[in-house]
């Protein structure tokens, strides 16, 4: 039987020099004495999966509103698609799978509905008031807004783990660091993998709804590099495919042909900027974990049709413009009347002031939940 002890052990066994262990953690803001059967990072994991936030990803949108479709992807699908991807690439690099993991499962979970659209709405709404930004209000959610414990607010998630949500970065996510985290210091390996594997995971996963939504075809996907590589690799293997398994099997070579780059550009990166320790990391100014020169220009072609052809897409700016709305709309409504929020974030009021209240509770809401609270305040006949 493994105990805490004995799982330290073997990430010192295994685990590459510059890898973060579990036995070397900053801790937690509230010290408690650790599982007898879990490392820190297997405890921070399970406590985000228990936690009402991360349910709450089940009913938000990635780019399609709830109510389109049950095919389309969740917060919760693709948060669950990134920690796949992010543990298979940390363990092909010796890296703390745990703390990847909790990363990953955590990296959204500050997002509020309607997707980007939720978000660029709540920070316009809350640009004189602190603001609003989604990697920042997941640190809210973990140490603050989950209420689990009788000794503590939030989570109570170990250093590394709130870093890792606080220093997540990609296309979309460039959050203010908080002093606290130490800003000055490049994030984790772990944290740099769960940034990768989330952008492998949005963009393939969006051409894959896009093609079931029919907003784009595979005759527009034809004429990008990577697209054309891997059909043609599907194609070798076997012709006789109907097109539901044809397709499938590109989406799957190209995250696998992705991955694959990753791992061999990170390696070398690693080698050429002789990253010999964890500090060596922290010191390095520039991501380590990152694509080839040739991957980067061919994924920026892919990004570039998804944001004309998808994200751009008539249906797709009417949904977010029709979200951006309901945002509006309920804020105002809770700002004027704030005796119209349930009693328990009425009680929270003393404590925050009631521009964040009321931006909690809607970054809270699912997408149906939000539409279903907009019928009840707007809607004279829907029953309150």
């Amino acid at each position: 039987m493994l105990i805490r002890k004995d799982i330290e052990e073997r990430e010192n066994k295994l685990l590459a020099a510059y890898a973060m262990r579990s036995k070397d953690t900053k801790g937690r803001r509230y010290p408690e004495t650790e599982p007898k059967y879990r490392s820190c990072y297997q405890r921070d994991r399970d406590r985000v999966i228990h936690s009402a936030a991360f349910r709450k990803l089940e009913y938000k949108t990635q780019v399609f509103v709830n109510h389109e479709g049950d095919y389309y992807r969740t917060r919760l699908t693709h948060t669950l698609e990134v920690s796949q991807i992010a543990r298979s690439i940390a363990r092909s690099m010796a890296l703390n799978e745990d703390l990847v993991e909790a990363i990953a499962l955590s990296h959204d979970i500050g997002h509020p509905p309607f997707g980007h659209a939720g978000e660029e709405t709540l920070s316009n709404l809350m640009k004189d008031k602190g603001g609003f930004d989604h990697n920042m209000q997941g640190l809210r959610v973990v140490d603050e807004l989950e209420e689990r414990y009788p000794k503590f607010s939030g989570l109570n998630l170990t250093w590394e783990v709130r870093e890792g949500i606080n220093k997540h970065t990609t296309m979309f996510d460039k959050a203010e660091r908080l002093v606290e985290l130490e800003p000055e210091l490049s994030p984790t390996l772990e944290t740099q993998v769960v940034d990768a594997a989330d952008e492998i995971a949005y963009d393939n996963h969006d051409i894959d709804d896009g093609l079931t939504s029919e907003l784009i075809d595979e005759k527009q996907l034809s004429k990008l590099e990577l697209w054309q590589d891997a059909s043609l690799e599907v194609k070798k293997r076997g012709s006789n495919l109907s097109d539901k398994i044809r397709r499938y099997q590109i989406i799957r070579t190209l995250i696998d042909q992705q991955i694959k780059d990753l791992l061999n550009a990170s390696e070398k990166n690693i080698k050429k900027k002789e990253i010999k320790k964890l500090t060596d990391v922290r010191k390095y100014p520039e991501k380590l974990i990152s694509f080839s020169e040739n991957m980067k220009t061919r994924r920026s072609e892919f990004r570039s049709f998804l944001m004309k052809n998808l994200y751009n897409n008539f249906r797709v700016i009417r949904m977010s413009d029709k979200a951006r709305r309901f945002i509006i709309d309920l804020f105002s409504v809770y700002i004027k009347k704030p005796e119209q929020l349930p009693p328990s974030d009425q009680g929270k009021i003393k404590r925050y002031e009631i521009h964040r209240v009321v931006c909690d509770y809607i970054a809270g809401m699912t997408d149906r939940y939000a539409l279903n609270e907009y019928k009840k305040l707007f809607d004279p006949y829907e029953r309150v």
